[in-house]
């Protein structure tokens, strides 16, 4: 049975703790798409490769009209299936495969965003990443517990207008918190 939506994380930033050595999530801010009893999907978005979206389009043989997409980033999602791409964006058009995660964001995984977008038509802000993070029943609530994380609404001025270096302190900011003046080692009071 899925939890009430007011007790989950979905929409929420993760934002990793100074502590948090996982090189996975060292410094990073997730953004929550799906936490159920099942488990946790949220897609990193502070990452940015080297890679960028024009060599993805590219490889997979999907027109390119607009000249501006070339040089769009693309950032690594999670350590999990990172040979699978995921577009984070703003509503408007629905796509094969889209998951509506709240009334302003939606995460897409079909070909179909990507040839929109190459040709300028897809969504107005997005950001695309290649993997995702991804938790089991219970696993995200336990890291939680030993202070691994620090969570919070998300904000879309973070995901998609702010530069990817100043995302994981703007993310904690919203908290009141400043993530310098934090100790890296991890302990309970």
């Amino acid at each position: 049975m899925p939890m009430p939506y007011a007790s989950t994380f979905a929409n929420h930033f993760l934002i990793a703790m100074p502590g948090l050595r996982d090189p996975n999530f060292s410094r990073t801010v997730t953004y929550l798409c799906e936490h159920t009893e099942q488990g946790a999907m949220g897609i990193v978005i502070n990452r940015p490769l080297e890679i960028r979206l024009g060599e993805i389009l590219e490889q997979l043989d999907i027109e390119v009209t607009d000249p501006g997409v070339v040089d769009t980033p693309v950032y690594l999602g999670g350590p999990v299936q990172t040979d699978r791409g995921f577009v984070l964006h703003s509503e408007g058009e629905t796509y094969d495969s889209t998951l509506s995660v709240a009334p302003n964001i939606c995460v897409t995984t079909s070909r179909d965003i990507l040839e929109a977008i190459g040709v300028g038509k897809g969504p107005a802000w997005r950001l695309i990443a290649l993997g995702y993070a991804g938790w089991g029943g219970g696993q995200l609530e336990q890291e939680m517990g030993t202070n691994a994380w620090l969570s919070g609404p998300a904000d879309n001025d973070i995901i998609f207008r702010l530069p990817a270096g100043r995302r994981w302190q703007a993310a904690a900011s919203l908290l009141g918190v400043d993530l310098n003046l934090m100790s890296a080692e991890v302990g309970h009071a």
